[in-house]
């Protein structure tokens, strides 16, 4: 299985081109900041979880028991290390605590696993894939990270603080799914609500993305800003340099189904992701450096996703 770098490139333009939409949004102040807040809502509360419950009902890939532990159990592990690294690694190569650090790491150590991720495995593989839902059982794995070991760097939070933060609108919607396809339950569940669930699905994965431009336009704002001499290079060494690799050999070593080394792949190739900003805020974190770690990896991001997906098939395959 192999794809052009011309393919990929083309897969991830129409996700940038989401982003960019939300720039000029805001900026044309069509969507204030006022309105994040409600729009995240409802993204996070009702669609996403609609987008989560349908393509995890129709996954026959679930079935297989390897697939079931393998997508979250290796998102827990690979963000949870890669955050983990990242302070690590942070530290040596000459960053403090006090000036970032912690959430240098907890920015870096978090990719893009769940809207650019989807959103490029349906360009590449198709909107019925079976990675699709693999892809949304990894980002269980990846939030279970994001909210324990990564709250733990980033402000030290408790880790049963963190783990309160898993019962959301998409786990629970996560766990219907694949009750109701288990159980083949699903076969019993009305025509019209299915297509309700359809559509809102449809909407929250663009909404999801356009927001990101929105809640970045700000940053934009001071272009100066969004590079520092230190914290932006590290992270964009880590994030598309060394994870990538790492992401690489687990997929390559470890028996995994072809579906789920797809999985990896895509996630290996994705720079950081964007809610850590809002993370940030919201416990005291520095917003600026994880915005510098964010833009930083995904305008390298442009380049070097392409690279790491055609090589990831190559290579792994």
């Amino acid at each position: 299985m192999s794809f052009s770098y011309t393919a990929v490139l083309l897969s991830i333009v129409p996700v940038f081109g989401l982003v960019a939409i939300g720039v000029g949004l805001r900026g044309f102040k069509w969507v204030t900041p006022e309105a994040d807040g409600s729009i995240m809502r409802m993204v996070v509360n009702c669609l996403y979880p609609c987008l989560i419950f349908e393509n995890v009902l129709h996954n026959d890939a679930l079935r297989n028991p390897a697939n079931l532990a393998a997508a979250p159990v290796s998102g827990f592990l690979l963000m949870g290390g890669s955050i983990v690294a990242a302070l690590y690694l942070g530290r040596l190569l000459g960053l403090t605590q006090g000036h970032g650090l912690r959430t240098f790491a907890f920015s870096s150590g978090i990719n893009n696993y769940g809207y650019f991720a989807l959103a490029v495995c349906a360009a590449l593989f198709g909107e019925n894939s079976p990675t699709i839902g693999l892809t949304l059982m990894h980002t269980v794995g990846g939030e279970a990270a994001m909210w324990t070991v990564g709250i733990f760097v980033l402000a030290g939070l408790s880790l049963r603080e963190g783990w309160k933060k898993l019962l959301n609108g998409p786990v629970i919607a996560l766990a219907l799914g694949l009750f109701f396809n288990l159980t083949d339950l699903r076969e019993h569940l009305p025509g019209f609500l299915m297509e309700t669930i359809h559509r809102c699905g449809l909407c929250g994965l663009t909404i999801g993305i356009i927001l990101i431009g929105c809640t970045i336009h700000e940053y934009l704002a001071r272009p100066s800003a969004l590079y520092h001499s230190r914290v932006t290079p590290i992270a964009c060494l880590l994030r598309l340099g060394v994870f990538p690799l790492v992401f690489l050999v687990v997929a390559k070593c470890l028996p995994f189904t072809d579906d789920m080394k797809c999985v990896l792949i895509v996630q290996a190739a994705m720079p950081a992701g964007m809610f850590p900003i809002a993370i940030a805020k919201h416990y005291n974190g520095q917003p600026l450096t994880a915005a510098q770690v964010v833009i930083g990896t995904t305008t390298l991001g442009i380049v070097t996703i392409p690279l790491w997906i055609k090589f990831g098939m190559a290579w792994v395959f």
